[in-house]
């Protein structure tokens, strides 16, 4: 495997060596394999509820580890512990004993069934693939009375290599001793990378044949480059090292975020919960970021099996507002719908959930679930004596931007905007800035929706490449309506998170950059050392580039040496 180069898709910027540690696949049983009990096969009366209760304690060890977690691993945890619970997925097992299948058989045949579902579903609904596969392998492992599968125990840091990582595998990790995470499967916005994201580790995906690589091995891991390299050099080696000391070196500025002439730029951290904003907000001594330009209040929603009430919601949001002290809080209503399931408000199956009742379209059909979420942020805004920004997702029309406008001004919310995430939306950005007090681009599905590419599918990530001119097109004309209107024009998708990209989106007249928190130190760093005219002429020459490539390359060429010698893999 020696000097064996493994490319993939990288999630952060972070660099680090370590030996390599494989995460267990499932128990290997036939599909007849007896289920025993004290050395004595089981009854066939008994295997229903023998059945049943696997499932259950199942559920049970996942609502443990979810809530020894915190933030989005918590949450994800919480959903994995729903599907373990899902009545239909134990139903159908003991349905599937009743036609004679065995035990193993009956739960596996079972779990395929959603699996096919849900993959069919696509969106969101197939990233939770990973979790349904998981519940499998564990309640399979638990009929069997064998050792749950999972990552193996770390005597010492290392890199964690898997087919693909389920949240539950995630908790079970002693992340003290997690170097980075690599799987050969997954997208960069699934449940791996998102985690990965919220504790500060390199991650990279769709590396095929990462699994080849012997446990134990020594690996160079690269989330800038994407890159996993067997047997790294001394050169490499020593490269890694210098890239880590400037790391060290960034997070130690704690200056507000600006251009080398003085415009200032507002960088943001993107959380999940109130304890996501309460790590953001104390990022290097809360100096760091400027407050969060993304509260993604879908995570309470989500691990709910009933609405939560205003008075639950409004004590999540007084947390957040509490953490950042007066600081700027964007606050994304329900981004929910087809592709991100709620069990108190499922909508009949759509054959394209990308395309269906998502984001604010879902108040079409429980519109009490968006007034109860503006009245509670109302109510925590009263409480804290904070200015909370609040916004819509998935809004396609000037219409649709008038409506929610009205709606949160009505409950008394005086700072209100919508997501730009639809091409519609970006191409009458002027008229729908003249409804509401700013917008904010998620670059993520606004390059989904324009590049006609499904944003969790790895193996098209060139489509959804942030340096794609037609995606820069409608941000640089949202930006300009922004400029018109004297508005602010945020970004809030992984673009932001990228320096070079940020001195671009700078150049095109976005006002605010909000990303992980530990991706803001080095946003902070190109900034510092370009002018905003500099970051001009960048914008202009991505906008005249044809391909991609051409767009970044053209940046590259007018980096300040400082940045390029720092920043440029």
């Amino acid at each position: 495997m020696s000097e064996l180069v493994l490319q993939g898709t990288g999630v952060g910027r972070r660099a680090v060596i370590g030996p390599v540690a494989v995460v267990r696949g499932a128990v290997e049983a036939a599909p007849d394999a007896p289920v025993l009990r004290d050395g004595a096969p089981v009854a066939q009366e008994d295997l229903p509820e023998v059945i049943a209760q696997s499932f259950a304690t199942v559920t049970q060890n996942l609502k443990d580890q979810a809530a020894g977690a915190q933030g989005s691993l918590a949450a994800v945890l919480g959903a994995a512990a729903q599907i373990a619970a899902d009545p239909a997925l134990v139903a159908k097992s003991k349905a599937n004993l009743g036609k004679g299948l065995a035990p193993v058989e009956a739960i596996d045949s079972a779990v395929d069934e959603f699996v096919k579902l849900f993959t069919q579903l696509g969106g969101m609904m197939a990233e939770r693939v990973t979790d349904l596969k998981s519940v499998r392998d564990r309640v399979i492992a638990e009929l069997l009375e064998q050792p749950v599968p999972g990552v193996p125990v770390l005597s010492e840091p290392s890199i964690i290599v898997a087919e693909d990582l389920a949240p539950a595998d995630t908790a079970a990790l002693d992340l003290s001793k997690v170097l980075a995470i690599v799987t050969e499967l997954g997208g960069p916005t699934g449940h791996t990378a998102i985690i990965a994201g919220q504790l500060g580790l390199p991650c990279l995906v769709q590396v095929r044949g990462v699994l080849d690589v012997d446990e134990g091995t020594v690996v160079a891991v690269d989330a800038a480059t994407g890159r996993v390299t067997v047997d790294p050099n001394e050169e490499l080696r020593a490269a890694i090292a210098a890239k880590a000391e400037l790391e060290r070196q960034l997070e130690s500025d704690s200056e507000p975020g600006s251009t080398k002439d003085g415009h200032t730029i507002d960088l943001l951290a993107n959380i999940g919960t109130a304890a996501d904003a309460k790590r953001a907000a104390a990022y290097t001594d809360g100096h760091v970021v400027a407050g969060s330009g993304l509260f993604r209040t879908e995570v309470l929603f989500l691990d709910s099996s009933n609405a939560p009430s205003v008075e639950a919601q409004a004590k999540e949001y007084r947390a957040v507002l509490e953490a950042f002290e007066g600081r700027k809080v964007v606050v994304r209503t329900l981004d929910a719908g087809a592709d991100k399931p709620l069990a108190f408000a499922t909508q009949p199956d759509e054959e394209n959930p990308a395309l269906g009742v998502r984001g604010y379209r879902s108040a079409r059909l429980h519109p009490q679930l968006l007034e109860d979420q503006l009245e509670a942020l109302a109510q925590a805004a009263r409480d804290t004596g904070s200015f909370p920004w609040v916004m819509a997702p998935m809004i396609a029309t000037v219409t649709e931007a008038r409506d929610f406008a009205a709606a949160a001004r009505r409950h008394g919310l005086s700072k209100v905007g919508v997501m730009i995430e639809v091409p519609a939306a970006a191409l009458r950005a002027r008229q729908i800035l003249a409804e509401v007090d700013f917008v904010s681009i998620g670059s993520n599905d606004l390059a989904q929706y324009t590049m006609a590419t499904d944003r969790l599918r790895g193996e098209l990530s060139d489509l959804l490449d942030a340096w794609q001119p037609a995606i820069l097109d409608l941000i640089a004309a949202t930006a300009t309506a922004g400029q018109e209107s004297g508005k602010p024009v945020g970004v809030c998708g992984e673009s932001a998170s990228d320096p070079l990209m940020a001195l671009v989106l700078t150049g095109l007249g976005v006002t605010s950059l909000s990303m992980s928190a530990g991706a803001v130190p080095a946003v902070r760093f190109a900034l510092r050392h370009h002018t905003l005219e500099q970051c001009r002429q960048m914008a202009q020459a991505v906008l005249a580039a044809a391909t991609p490539h051409e767009a970044k390359n053209a940046v590259v060429e007018l980096l300040v040496p400082e940045v390029r010698a720092a920043l440029v893999s």
